[in-house]
Order: structure tokens, then C-alpha cells, then sequence
């Protein structure tokens, strides 16, 4: 296919013609040529008022329920979510059913995603089972292309344990990913312990049950040497943590996420299932010292957590209802209403993530593969349901007037628009 961008504002900071206005041809998968005023003949034609492109985000967190809960989402309805919200790249956590513990497991996901608008990268179980007690089979599912190693929403609990992961991915300069929380402080909290859970007469899960856990972990990178990437950071605390270890050299990235820099616990006052989340949603305090680290380098990127949840487990009281919130499709709009810049945004979703995992990056350069996501990252918009592609809609962002919009994805021979017109 041959596809001509019009008149399109370039934010690729590498390249001569960063936050001007040009055109792209795009034939066979690959960028062909970048400049101005191109007029290749037989072309499809893209030319939309605000359109900007940049090389194609990626998210590192992300719960496609399968195999096993494919009434939540699939591959291909995780996919086509990811892609509305601009992603072409998604690595995929390994709490499913079976687990995703072992090389044919990998196998399964990269193969069933091919078809898709997506590039799929799972992310292998450290532990058998995620029961925190043994360790997978690591080797086996890196050399099948597990992107990374985590317990996905099953943080080890055991450091005994997760030194010996750390060991493991370090022999191949992998990346462990933690979601920190120690499930022996506040086990049974259904929101941030503070005042707004006295207030309701909820049960709190305390911030020192995230900070411990980071303070642990930090530790362990210093004795194994090895990668750690904190994931679902929701204190003030454990990002002066984190800043601290950033400093004193050590391999610790962090991600938070999109409902987490929007919303504070001040948003639960009517108990509103679709904002039960773990890690709960903390202070205003903690909300602002979150984005201030997005602004300062400390937080590397965004992590979706998009974590689909049907009807039956969000629709009931709050005390029943699981934790989870579907994202995909409402990142960029979301953060892009928490003051954060979209060039930032863009680095931090395709140079600074891909380099955390050892990934490629190659930028927009003439003769590569076109990997691409286009946007308005200054365009009102209010997400209804009929916007989303996953088959959950436990999306907090729904009817919420929003800033950016995203248009689709190039990713190679895969085309994710809805307004391509015949030039």
C-alpha cells in the first residue's frame, strides 16, 4: 500500500524537521521519503486539520485476558483498543489462565497477535504459577521473546525470591517489572487509608504498604546489580525513593499511571466502582507530586494498566467489586489534561520505554519501518462507549471532556485509520 501523509507536524526531536509541518510516503511497510510538498502518484491520502505524527508508542502494562477470560478481552479486541488509543507496540502481562510461564505460552501470544494492528510483547511470569515460590522458566520464554519478567498484579512478596529473579534477568541484562505492594499491610483496604476512607467508612490500604516494597526492592538492585522497573508509583514517598536511587546511579525506572495523575482519592466520595483500583488512588498531594515527577525526569513513562472488567464485577457495591480499570483507548487524552507536554509524552512512550526493555528505537528515518502513531494532541473530545474498542467499558475517562485525540496507527502493513481517502 502506498500512503501519502499531508502537511503533517513532525515530533520526532532527532530529526531536521522536528515540530514543522511535512509530508510522508509511506509504500510497502516502509518510510520512503520525508519533506516537503510530495506528490507520489496512486497514493491514499492523509490530510487532517491539527494531524501530528511521531514514532509509535508503546505501553508496558497492559491485561488482555488471554487465554482464559476472553469474555474480558481478547488479543485482537486488546489490540484494536490499543490502537485507538495510538499504540503499536503493548507489552502484555502474564495473569491469565494458564499463566503465561513457558516458551510455547510466548509462542501462542506473538503468533495470535500477528494479524493485529499491534506488536505484542509479553512479558513472562517470574514465578510458577505467580504464587511468589519458584521460579519460571525464564531462560526458555526470553529466548521465545519475553520482553520483560514480572508477577504482572502479583507483586513477589518474598525477597528471597526476587533476589533470585533479579539474578536471572541479570545474566541477560533483562528487566524485572514490580508492581509494589506488601499484601501483609492493609490486605483487606479498598482505598487509600486517609481521610476521605474514614470519612466513608471504608477500609484503608495504607501508602506505607508501596513504600516498603520500593524501599526493599531498591535494596535488592544495589546487592544483584540487576534492572528494576516499578510500575503502578502512586506516593510522594516512593517517588523521593526512586529519585534518591536514580541519583546514586542505580537501574530503577518507574511508570504511573493515566488515573493516577487525573484523579485522588476525592473522586471515590460517590463510591464510584470504576475508580477502584490497586494501587487505590492517594492524595490530591500525592496526584501533584506524581505529575511533578512526570515534568522532572523521574517517572520514565506512562504505564496503561488497562485491566478489563465486565459488567457483573463493576456494577455492584463497591466492597464486591474487582479492581481494575479498561485505558487503553484514553491514555494520551487523559495525561494531555494533567499538564503534561505532548513532545514529553511522545518520548517518554517510544524512546524512553524502549530503551528500559532493550527494544529498538529507530525514529522517523527515511528507509525504516513505518511504525507510527498520528494525533491532535490540542483537540476537545468527551469519550463516549462507542469510542472504545475493548469489550469491557470500565473506563473512569468516559463523558469526561478531554484534550487529544488520536487518529490511528501505521505499524508496517498494518493500517488502523477510518479516513483514508483515495487521492
Amino acid at each position: 500500500m502506498r500512503i501519502l501523509i499531508k502537511n503533517a507536524t513532525l515530533v520526532s526531536p532527532e530529526h531536521p524537521l522536528h515540530g514543522k509541518k511535512t509530508d510522508l510516503f509511506i509504500e510497502d511497510g516502509l518510510i520512503k521519503e520525508i519533506g516537503h510538498n510530495l506528490s507520489p502518484e496512486n497514493t491514499e491520502m492523509i490530510q487532517l486539520e491539527g494531524l501530528h505524527v511521531s514514532y509509535g508508542w508503546m505501553d508496558c502494562f497492559a491485561n488482555f485476558c488471554d487465554p482464559g477470560e476472553e469474555y474480558k478481552e481478547t488479543i485482537e479486541t486488546g489490540a484494536n483498543a490499543a490502537a485507538t488509543g495510538g499504540y503499536t507496540d503493548v507489552m502484555i502481562v502474564p495473569n491469565t489462565a494458564p499463566v503465561v510461564q513457558n516458551k510455547s505460552q510466548i509462542d501462542y501470544l506473538i503468533t495470535k497477535a500477528i494479524p493485529t494492528p499491534v506488536t505484542v510483547h509479553p512479558i513472562g511470569a517470574a514465578t510458577q504459577n505467580l504464587e511468589g515460590k519458584s521460579l519460571a522458566e525464564i531462560y526458555d520464554m526470553r529466548d521465545a521473546g519475553a520482553a520483560a519478567f514480572s508477577d504482572g498484579f502479583l507483586p513477589i512478596q518474598s525477597a528471597g525470591i526476587l533476589q533470585k529473579a533479579l539474578e536471572y534477568t541479570l545474566a541477560f541484562d533483562g528487566t524485572f517489572i514490580q508492581l509494589p505492594d506488601d499484601k501483609s499491610i492493609g490486605r483487606y483496604g479498598l482505598i487509600n487509608e486517609g481521610v476521605v476512607s474514614t470519612r466513608m467508612g471504608m477500609l484503608g490500604k495504607p501508602a506505607i504498604a508501596e513504600e516498603l516494597m520500593v524501599a526493599r526492592d531498591i535494596e535488592l538492585v544495589k546487592y544483584t546489580k540487576s534492572k528494576i522497573h516499578f510500575t503502578g508509583i502512586s506516593t510522594r514517598k516512593s517517588i523521593e525513593l526512586i529519585k534518591k536511587a536514580k541519583k546514586e546511579g542505580l537501574p530503577v525506572t518507574c511508570s504511573v499511571t493515566p488515573y493516577h495523575l487525573f484523579f485522588s482519592d476525592e473522586n471515590l466520595t460517590d463510591y464510584n466502582t470504576m475508580l477502584k483500583v490497586n494501587p487505590p488512588l492517594r492524595t490530591p498531594s500525592d496526584r501533584d507530586a506524581l505529575r511533578e515527577a512526570v515534568l522532572d525526569g523521574t517517572v520514565d513513562f506512562i504505564a496503561s494498566h488497562h485491566n478489563p472488567q465486565d459488567y457483573d464485577n463493576k456494577v455492584c457495591e463497591f466492597e464486591k467489586a474487582k479492581n481494575g480499570m479498561e485505558t487503553l483507548e484514553t491514555v494520551f487524552s487523559a495525561i494531555r489534561n494533567c499538564g503534561i507536554p505532548p513532545d514529553l509524552f511522545v518520548k517518554m512512550q517510544t524512546e524512553n520505554i524502549r530503551k528500559v526493555f532493550n527494544l529498538p528505537y529507530y525514529g522517523l528515518k527515511e528507509n525504516t519501518e513505518a511504525v507510527l502513531t498520528l494525533f491532535n494532541p490540542d483537540e476537545p473530545y468527551t469519550y463516549s462507549e462507542k469510542d472504545l474498542s475493548s469489550q469491557c467499558t470500565n473506563n473512569a475517562f468516559l463523558g469526561i471532556p478531554l484534550t487529544g485525540k488520536v487518529f490511528g496507527t501505521i505499524n508496517k502493513d498494518h493500517i488502523f485509520l477510518s479516513f483514508i481517502h483515495k487521492n
